[in-house]
């Protein structure tokens, strides 16, 4: 059984902690990956919890980051930017509608098609937003330095970076993608 993980703003007892999700003998051969699921769960966790308090779920703040950076977007648009799917989005789209966050308007290009808008309620939320993700960077990188951060972001985009190769090679062989 996995032990709980601990809660937002609490110090862990003790001195180093095992891995919050036990590592099954399967994922021997997958340690990074393991690592990775775990810690995309627990960060997955933290950001639910941080945003809650504002009145988001994980993922709601992400679109309306790229509503207020980029103004109003067709809903296809907002797929392809998170690469989301059309259904999560929709549905995303429809409670942030309902919170009040965001509106419909008609596109002016496309009688088809509506363009989804931050709304004045959400240029409010914004600077709460900033602030979760900054209290959630700070959970994350605590104790780091600076140069440790740096690293730390270079090895993610570096394992990001061999993924996206792999989900560009039709043979889905990250062996046989070049090398960067």
């Amino acid at each position: 059984m996995a032990e709980p993980a601990p809660q937002a703003g609490r110090e862990p007892t003790g001195t180093a902690r095992e891995a919050s999700v036990p590592v099954p003998a399967a994922a021997g051969g997958g340690p990074i990956s393991h690592a990775i699921f775990r810690l995309a769960r627990l960060h997955r966790m933290f950001a639910g919890q941080l945003l809650r308090r504002i009145g988001l779920h994980p993922g709601q703040e992400l679109v309306m980051m790229h509503l207020w950076e980029l103004g109003p977007q067709r809903q296809a648009d907002l797929v392809r930017l998170l690469d989301s799917d059309a259904a999560t989005m929709t549905r995303t789209v429809q409670r942030l509608e309902q919170a009040g966050f965001v509106r419909r308007r008609p596109s002016p290009t496309d009688k088809r098609a509506s363009l989804i808008e931050p709304t004045a309620a959400s240029h409010a939320l914004r600077r709460e937003v900033e602030e979760a993700w900054s209290r959630l960077e700070d959970l994350v990188a605590a104790g780091l330095t600076d140069d440790e951060r740096a690293a730390a972001l270079h090895t993610l985009e570096r394992l990001e970076q061999n993924l996206l190769r792999a989900a560009d090679d039709p043979a889905g062989d990250p062996a046989s993608a070049p090398p960067e």
